[in-house]
């Protein structure tokens, strides 16, 4: 039995590079307010840093250019990454970017893959996966209602998306649409991919929401509304087979779950480790907050959550690495909720540890604390992933008219079991 819980020595050099260049290089970006092609200028000598050191792109095999590394230790990177929003996307492996390259790997040929995965790799186009729609619920996309007709040799899609990250600057859009009613439930989608200049694509707005509530249009993280007019694709605008949508989705989704949760990890480590600083420095009623039982509790509860979530975490992404991610469904769900809660809790701590500096803008926990909430819905709501969990728990146990662990029956049949040992002991022999 191999039990380890050690880093490799060289891989963990990169992540100490990774840590020290995200905190002195990526993080103050975070304060400078850049339109997006100014932050793509500014950050392009430093994806060039990455590439240097053999972190560009971590998600994808060597062949597609990326690194070819496991899970584990794309999950590790991760948590490094986690601690700002820029970060992912100087490293090459930014949402949802780096979800759709997997995705066109996946179900793309190779013109495809020429056309579209190599700049996307390679930093020059953006895209946006285009699948939620305003009027069917999210986490049931058996229910999508934007339609693709085969037109002889093309594919005319109309319908209306929104939450389509970085769908207003983005090249590309990967558009799921139904495009046979009448198959099975997860036969009926297919991927579309769209160029963004297509005749009849609408971005009708980004949508505003917690954590842009004024949202800028074009920038960077938001969310766009768009509207496919008779969106007319060539066939070979296809990624996969008819009706591949749903399986190329999941392909899709699992894995970006775990690197989700472990960015989540590395932003909660960041707000834990404001509140500790904190801690330690205000002076309050004749001792520092850190003096005090109840800012005491938090800290310990953080700690141990902090370190719950990561150990799931990482146990999640090594069981993918053994049996693959259909075979890891159960721990990839319970990391999406269990990651998403203590993500939540923490920042809300260190905001309460900072008084009125933690609710302003003075610091970064208030739009961390916006932007954490949206952890609860992304990928799936919490209570979809619950369900799935339970489900897949309760099929190992069976119906019982009397309990398994029933006294009385045990006792019985353990009389049953040991009579001859009983009756030993009772005749003294």
């Amino acid at each position: 039995m191999s039990w380890d819980f050690q880093t490799d020595p060289e891989f963990a050099g990169k992540l100490a590079w990774a840590t020290e260049f995200v905190k002195a290089r990526i993080e103050p970006l975070e304060t400078l307010d850049l339109e997006h092609d100014d932050l793509l200028r500014i950050i392009a000598p430093l994806q060039d840093e990455v590439k240097a050191n053999g972190l560009w792109a971590a998600h994808l095999t060597p062949e597609l250019g990326g690194q070819g590394m496991g899970q584990v230790a794309l999950a590790l990177l991760h948590e490094v990454l986690g601690r700002t929003l820029y970060a992912p996307l100087v490293f090459g492996n930014n949402a949802p970017d780096s979800g759709n390259a997997e995705l066109i790997a996946l179900g793309g040929d190779q013109h495809q893959k020429e056309r579209w995965l190599y700049p996307l790799l390679a930093g020059t186009i953006r895209s946006g996966f285009s699948m939620t729609e305003p009027d069917s619920a999210g986490s049931d996309p058996t229910l999508l209602t934007t339609r693709a007709v085969r037109d002889g040799g093309d594919w005319v899609i109309t319908g209306r998306k929104w939450f389509t990250s970085n769908g207003s600057i983005a090249d590309i859009l990967i558009v799921m649409a139904v495009t046979d009613p009448d198959a099975a439930p997860h036969r009926r989608a297919s991927m579309f991919v769209v160029p963004r200049e297509t005749p009849g694509v609408k971005v009708v707005r980004d949508v505003p929401t917690m954590d842009h509530p004024h949202a800028a249009f074009g920038r960077y993280g938001n969310h766009a509304e768009i509207l496919y007019e008779e969106v007319r694709v060539p066939h070979g605008n296809l990624l996969g087979q008819v009706g591949d949508g749903f399986l190329l989705a999941q392909k899709r989704l699992g894995p970006g779950r775990i690197h989700h949760a472990m960015r989540w990890i590395g932003q909660a480590t960041r707000a834990f480790d404001m509140m500790c600083e904190r801690a330690v420095s205000r002076f309050s009623h004749g001792s520092t907050l850190a003096d005090k039982q109840m800012v005491q509790t938090w800290i310990a509860d953080s700690y141990a959550d902090l370190t719950q979530i990561r150990l799931l975490t990482l146990y999640a992404a090594w069981r993918m690495d053994q049996v693959g991610a259909e075979e890891a469904r159960t721990e990839i769900a319970m990391v999406k909720y269990s990651g998403a809660k203590v993500l939540h809790e923490i920042i809300d701590r260190a905001i309460q540890v900072h008084g009125a500096l933690g609710f302003s803008t003075d610091m970064p926990l208030e739009f961390m604390y916006r932007k954490a909430r949206q952890a609860r819905l992304v990928d799936g709501a919490d209570e979809v992933h619950k369900v799935a969990v339970a489900r897949r728990v309760l099929r190992g146990y069976t119906p019982r008219d009397v309990p398994s662990e029933h006294i009385p029956t045990r006792r019985a049949a353990a009389a049953e079991q040991f009579a001859e040992a009983l009756e030993a002991l009772e005749s003294g022999e």
